[in-house]
């Protein structure tokens, strides 16, 4: 056993599936950060790596894997994401050579140059979205940080506005239950449902595009081509997917939670109503302090160990993204939110081959929505409705989040 104290939490009870980790994970991400080098969770057949270095070192690490199918039979990892599939993942899951042919393919329009150039658009999107507020008490997620994201890579994709509705309806199903060790059947029922009909949906816009090419990211993706290599018909739904509903439910947390973090601590919000300049940094602590994204997989290419406890090749291996954010080696006072933190360097797009391709678009969105929301609403605050944290596996968002203005 390597773990000091044998009475950590595992299984369910490290995920958002269970209240006090939904409340707050950090307390019990510190609690076994605290105990042990690398916690090992046999319930649920996984190795979960909470300290700082050790995560980025196994992020940044070219070897390990990422496709499950590379895992053990019966492994946490092989068995949530699908390793008994013969089906090519998607880029997120993919491994060597063909992650980083697909990536060269993509990456070029989410560089942050190219990115940059979506700005007045975005900010075009977040103004019309809240000039469709119009009561003085509203629930932010609902009417405010679910819909930019989604509105945000439609109009980039070039889907017409009519969908868009539809768009996050289906986004928000199809990922509900892909981190979920313990999926309702219902729910995979209605995820399958709504993969197909975004599936179907792209298939009909590939195609308009593919006879009238335009000036959106969709055409842009079936223009690109590294030396004669294109992406197949498969492959640009698949990435029209990842983008939609990757950076649909992680954006819309980061504005949700970076909000939050604001109206928690007053005096930092009037920082920032003070100093607008400080929203860049701001977000970057954001990231830091509440991440979207609470923690990433690798399968081990050899035997391996972390701190001196070994680990087996094709074993599973968590990153807490959200412990190494935490992490008072690294950062001082970690459970102080502070927007004016001089190195708010973080774990939360990942790092390495599999760094978050939209890492770039995601802070340009949480920058202008953001700022326009507290610059629109400077008395903004807590309603006595309170909030509802959301039950996504590996995420942490909510699912209502009530403010007065």
């Amino acid at each position: 056993m390597n773990d000091l104290d044998t009475d950590l939490p595992k299984g369910i009870a490290l995920t958002v599936l269970d209240e006090r980790y939904r409340s707050n994970p950090y307390i019990i991400l510190d609690r076994i950060r605290r105990a042990t080098p690398l916690h090992h969770d046999d319930e649920l057949n996984q190795h979960i790596a909470t300290h700082h270095d050790d995560v980025k070192s196994i992020l940044r690490d070219k070897d390990v894997w990422s496709d499950p199918r590379k895992g053990k039979q019966g492994s946490f990892i092989y068995e949530l994401l699908g390793g008994a599939n013969d089906e090519e993942p998607s880029m997120l899951l993919m491994d060597e050579p063909n992650h980083k042919r697909l990536r060269s393919l993509v990456s070029k329009p989410f560089m942050p140059s190219a990115v940059e150039k979506w700005r007045p658009r975005t900010r075009q999107v977040v103004t019309r979205i809240l000039d469709g507020i119009n009561e003085s008490e509203f629930d932010l997620i609902k009417d405010f940080a679910n819909t930019i994201p989604t509105v945000v890579i439609a109009e980039l994709l070039g889907i017409d506005a009519s969908h868009h509705d539809n768009f996050k309806i289906w986004s928000d199903q199809s990922v509900k239950t892909a981190f979920s060790p313990f999926p309702d059947p219902n729910d995979l029922k209605v995820a399958e449902i709504a993969q197909q009909k975004l599936d179907d949906f792209f298939l009909k816009e590939i195609e308009v595009r593919r006879k009238n090419l335009g000036d959106d990211l969709l055409s842009e993706l079936i223009r690109a081509e590294e030396e004669g290599d294109k992406l197949s018909q498969a492959e640009l739904v698949l990435q029209c997917n990842l983008m939609l509903i990757a950076g649909n439910v992680t954006t819309t947390d980061l504005i949700g939670n970076g909000i939050k973090a604001l109206l928690d601590n007053p005096q930092q919000l009037q920082l920032l109503k003070d100093d607008p300049s400080l929203i860049k940094n701001a977000v970057e602590e954001m990231l830091r302090f509440d991440s979207p994204v609470l923690n990433s997989a690798r399968i081990p290419n050899r035997d391996m160990d972390v701190q001196g406890c070994p680990i087996g090749t094709g074993e599973s291996l968590i990153v807490s993204l959200a412990s190494a954010n935490r992490d008072p080696n690294v950062y001082p006072d970690p459970d102080t939110f502070d927007i004016k933190r001089e190195d708010t360097h973080h774990q939360s797009f990942g790092g390495g081959r599999h760094i978050c391709l939209g890492a770039h678009l995601a802070r340009l969105e949480a920058q202008e929505a953001i700022l326009a929301i507290i610059t629109r609403y400077p008395d903004i605050k807590h309603s006595q409705k309170g909030f509802v944290r959301a039950t996504v596996p590996s995420f942490r968002g909510m699912e209502s989040f009530w403010v007065t203005t």
